[in-house]
């Protein structure tokens, strides 16, 4: 563990081990890294194994590389409530049944990305169905909970699907033959005229998030990089209105950064005004999780899936949610799964249905 507060020169702040969950700052309010290897499937979309050991409804042991969650049957998170943030639910592998309190379902995996905005309150409810039946089912995801403003907090809930196909992707090789992959969910990246690139624009965020103000400066990117790679993590667009970055090295073994050489799995905090250079160690492929944006910088009153900015609002939503249950759950099961055969797709509130293929017909 290194701590550099104090050597302005360097572009690491600190560096600390990742823990569960991961630690964040402002605007982030938490991130978790779910890395399940669920085994084969059986019947029921559940894991073909026994549950024997394990505290079913709130199953968190990791047993054998993977936990059910709250699900018993399926594994996952069944109905639940939010109120006050967004969650970014970036899914690598494996599949998410999603379902919620406006009537809308969708299931999406294999770098898909749901970005919701709960706003004023929603439920809904997180199943991860395992379908194959002569193979493991692995299960990998990030889920990002983005703070809103306090303008925002009371917004109309709003869910948004970003298709792998449609997500924005770079790749960059350098002189000694490494490459680096990098996916843009959020963030414009690239900004630096001399490079002779344009920049890569994200898809629109959700309109009461955040990361829809032009000055928030908000990006998430993974990057992924071969053994030996180099690539410099450019300077963000308006560090100097106080933006702060955090880099996540979640998979690979050892990587420079910034001059400084770093252990995985960590977490690095660097400064958001300067490009950092990253050179990924010989041994094996590394993978990163890049979290920026400039802070809301208002306080943060939070109890469990509520997130607002004084006590008394909390008390206000918990209030709320006991007499609307944020409109009611309309399902007729908790954890709602869609089916062996169901493809890729989202059901938005009022019915309208979106397709991957829909948003890889849209760059063609």
């Amino acid at each position: 563990m290194s701590d550099n507060n104090n050597d302005n020169r360097s572009p690491v702040v600190q560096v600390k081990p990742l823990g569960f969950p991961w630690q964040t700052i402002d605007p982030f309010l938490f991130c978790v890294y779910h890395d399940d290897a669920y085994p084969k499937a059986n019947g029921r979309m559940g894991p073909e194994a026994s549950l024997a050991g394990r505290q079913i409804g709130q199953d968190f042991s990791r047993k054998d590389g993977w936990s059910m969650y709250h699900g018993e049957t399926v594994p996952g998170f069944p109905s639940h409530p939010h109120r006050g943030f967004e969650t970014v639910t970036i899914v690598r592998k494996g599949l998410v049944d999603h379902s919620d309190s406006l009537g809308a379902t969708a299931r999406f995996g294999g770098g898909d990305v749901q970005w919701l905005t709960a706003g004023k309150g929603i439920v809904h409810s997180e199943m991860f169905p395992l379908l194959d039946a002569d193979a493991a089912n692995p299960l990998e995801l990030f889920q990002i909970w983005l703070n809103l403003p306090a303008k925002s907090k009371m917004a109309e809930p709003h869910f948004t699907m970003f298709w792998s196909e449609a997500i924005p992707r770079f790749v960059s090789d350098d002189a000694k033959g490494g490459r680096t992959e990098v996916a843009v969910i959020a963030g414009r990246l690239g900004d630096d005229p001399s490079s002779g690139r344009a920049p890569i624009q994200p898809l629109a965020p959700p309109p009461d998030s955040w990361a829809a103000q032009a000055d928030a400066d908000v990006a998430i990117w993974t990057l992924k990089m071969t053994p030996g790679a180099q690539w410099t993590l450019p300077a963000a667009a308006a560090a100097g209105e106080g933006t702060r970055r955090m880099l996540y090295f979640f998979k690979g073994a050892t990587a420079r950064v910034g001059g400084e050489q770093v252990q995985g799995p960590a977490a690095v905090e660097l400064r958001a005004d300067v490009a950092v250079e990253i050179v990924n160690g010989d041994a094996e492929t590394s993978e990163f999780l890049v979290l920026q944006g400039r802070p809301i910088a208002e306080p943060v009153a939070q109890y469990g899936p509520f997130v607002m900015n004084t006590q008394a609002e909390i008390s206000q939503t918990m209030a709320d949610y006991r007499r609307t249950q944020f409109g009611g759950w309309p399902w007729e099961d908790p954890a709602p799964v869609h089916g062996h055969d169901a493809p890729r797709f989202a059901r938005h509130p009022g019915g309208r249905e979106e397709l991957p293929a829909e948003a890889a017909g849209k760059l063609a």
